[in-house]
């Protein structure tokens, strides 16, 4: 068939959230001509919801988007206005940084960014269509008409497709509060046959800051020596403020169980499953019957604004409802409501039908990215999207796809839940979702990923150069503590090892560091580095990852042992035309989830609930005698139903 292209592209984005502008951005600077198409250029990466990057495992993902080359970090290093370690007093592995970020210069900031990339094209045009031959994407149809080619697509839609706000009794078409929905391509989907799900998502109100009584809150400031997100950050570039920490109460409570048949969610107007892991507050007060209350958090908006976020009353109750609510808080009596909270339902597709590049089985050259894949959270979109954009270009050069582990980073995790488990519910990361999580911690991101990057050419030779100098800095500390004896050091050291009544002459500085009451920065005077010019390196970043590996040397042995004796399993192909149906052995169960999701390797097959270990060895079993048996059909023919 013959089509009229108006313009041509490598590669096209749809949609400008956080999964978007990564995708974009990867696959421009990896030199794909790219565009990134969105309803509102002015709304480029706006944080919909909190108005914060990072937390718990979600940090970690910030982390390896930024030794990979992507901008998340970068960004939100230059827009936040309060940092915070999580998990300070706790191990390395589950350690995670988190940003407050002033909302505006966030986007503003990313905007700009993406403006600096000569290969790439923000278009402001509605997508409603997908051009579709033999099985595989040729571009986009915008909602003018015009048709736009391309080599591959990258969907990141968000909450866009078919979205639908809830306030109390009221609904209303949209993708976020004042923006239209996407509703040609929703319809678009379900006509190629994907499988489309509904889940649901929200917000709490916000509040005018001017109005409320922040004596009654604790507070909670930025951490003096923070942790910044991008590797390449050494100051704050913005004040830093705090965030408040307040309680709800039993009156507040019972308004909600008062009113719970005027809630969507409740009656049964909601039919999307919502986050787990981040309830609406009425949900809180209906699974949580004795608690007596339910902890919030007022996060300030942006420096030039008086707009505050409150964090833990996402509701989509009505308004009078919420007003109630929020006057019934201490310090919030006289509280002005700017924007009230609301539910949004939306479209997704299950993430099983992807591969683990991210594009789907269905069309070559289509890709998915963020919420249309059933996660949540700004950080696990980001993620997938920088994916995405990088096998998005990676497609279009006609080179082979690029993937990360599970024991290479949480992103690889993240990805592979999603592809060998699907969802029946907004998937959200955590470190306990990581099985080697000692070995990706955030201070050696970019050990893991950065060199990756570098070959794909996403990293400039000035950044490789400043991760060079720190992984010298890291070594050459690294052999002091094997080298120095303790009757060797000097009286600074002496001193600290009487004072600590240390009786460990001739042992060296690394066995000391063994011990959980010592601390590299107790005697790091000591070391003489042989470098010099290293003021580009962030210390605390060498100080973090010189302790995690001395400290938990044998674990992180006998997790790397394990990985290898994995790690033939985890990349062991399986035939693309396998026909698990006809397998003996195999339940019926396992025969349909193996014919439905079609996974890679084994190791993706391991994976999927429900396949066990027997279930692989008879899959082995017969893939080694089908290619003994060729030539003989009679005998593979009993290996068959």
């Amino acid at each position: 068939m013959n089509y009229n292209f108006a313009e041509e592209y490598d590669v096209i984005v749809v949609g400008g959230g956080h999964a978007g502008c990564e995708a974009a951005w990867a696959s421009a600077k990896m030199g794909a001509r790219t565009a990134l198409f969105t309803m509102n250029v002015d709304l480029i990466a706006q944080m919909s919801c909190n108005p914060s990057i990072g937390g718990i495992a979600k940090g970690h993902i910030v982390r390896e988007i930024d030794a990979m080359g992507g901008v998340m970090g970068l960004v939100a290093d230059r827009a936040g206005i309060q940092f915070r370690l999580l998990n300070r007093s706790r191990g390395p592995a589950v350690q995670s940084p988190r940003a407050q970020c002033d909302k505006s210069l966030y986007r503003l900031e990313m905007k700009k960014l993406l403006e600096s990339n000569p290969a790439l094209d923000l278009k402001q045009n509605e997508i409603v269509d997908l051009v579709v031959d033999n099985a595989r994407v040729l571009g986009v149809e915008v909602i003018d008409g015009r048709l736009i080619r391309a080599e591959a697509v990258v969907l990141t839609t968000g909450t866009f497709l078919n979205g639908l706000i809830h306030v109390g009794e009221k609904q209303f078409a949209a993708g976020r509060a004042g923006e239209t929905p996407s509703l040609r391509l929703a319809t678009r989907l379900k006509d190629l046959n994907f499988p489309v799900g509904r889940l649901k998502t929200g917000t709490p109100p916000r509040l005018d800051g001017r109005t409320i009584d922040f004596s009654k809150f604790t507070p909670q400031d930025s951490d003096l020596n923070p942790v910044f997100f991008s590797f390449c950050t050494k100051k704050f570039y913005q004040p830093q403020i705090a965030c408040y920490l307040g309680h709800s109460n039993q009156r507040i409570h019972q308004i909600i169980r008062d009113n719970l048949h005027r809630s969507p969610l409740y009656g049964g107007v909601i039919k999307g499953i919502g986050p787990r892991y981040c309830p609406s507050f009425e949900d809180k007060v209906v699974k949580f019957p004795d608690r007596s209350s339910h902890q919030i958090i007022l996060e300030p908006e942006g420096l030039e604004t008086n707009e505050i976020y409150v964090n833990g009353l996402s509701t989509s109750m009505p308004v009078d409802v919420q007003q109630a609510i929020v006057r019934e808080i201490p310090g919030l009596e006289h509280a002005k409501m700017i924007r009230p909270g609301y539910a949004i339902e939306y479209d997704f597709v299950q993430p099983t039908e992807l591969h683990s590049w991210l594009e789907t089985k269905r069309l070559s050259g289509l890709f998915h990215a963020g919420q249309i894949n059933g996660t949540t959270g700004y950080e696990e979109a980001a993620a997938q999207g920088l994916m995405a954009g990088i096998n998005a270009a990676l497609h279009a050069m006609r080179r082979q796809p690029f993937v990360i582990s599970r024991s290479e980073g949480y992103i690889g995790v993240l990805i592979d839940d999603l592809i060998t488990k699907g969802v029946d519910e907004p998937y959200r990361m955590f470190t306990a979702r990581a099985e080697y999580r000692l070995l990706l911690r955030i201070d050696n991101a970019d050990t893991r990923l950065t060199t990756k990057a570098r070959s794909l050419g996403l990293i400039e030779a000035d950044r490789l150069k400043h991760f060079e100098r720190k992984y010298l800095l890291i070594n050459s500390l690294l052999e002091f503590l094997h080298r120095c004896r303790l009757q060797e050091s000097d009286p600074a050291l002496k001193d600290f090892l009487t004072r600590h009544g240390f009786e460990l002459k001739g042992r060296t500085l690394h066995e000391l560091l063994k011990r959980p009451d010592v601390r590299l920065t107790d005697f790091l005077s000591c070391w003489n580095c042989e470098e010099k010019n290293f003021s580009d390196v962030n210390m605390q970043d060498v100080i973090t990852a010189v302790e995690a590996q001395v400290k938990f040397e044998g674990y992180i042995m006998q997790q790397q042992i394990e990985i290898k004796k994995l790690g033939a399993l985890e990349n062991e192909k399986l035939p693309t035309n396998i026909d698990f149906r006809g397998i003996h052995g195999l339940s019926v169960e396992i025969k349909q989830k193996l014919t439905l999701m079609r996974p890679a390797t084994f190791g993706e097959a391991s994976r999927i609930p429900g396949v066990t270990p027997a279930s692989l060895t008879a899959i082995r079993i017969y893939l080694i005698c089908r290619d003994r048996m060729r030539d003989k059909p009679s005998i593979l023919k009993r290996l068959t139903v």
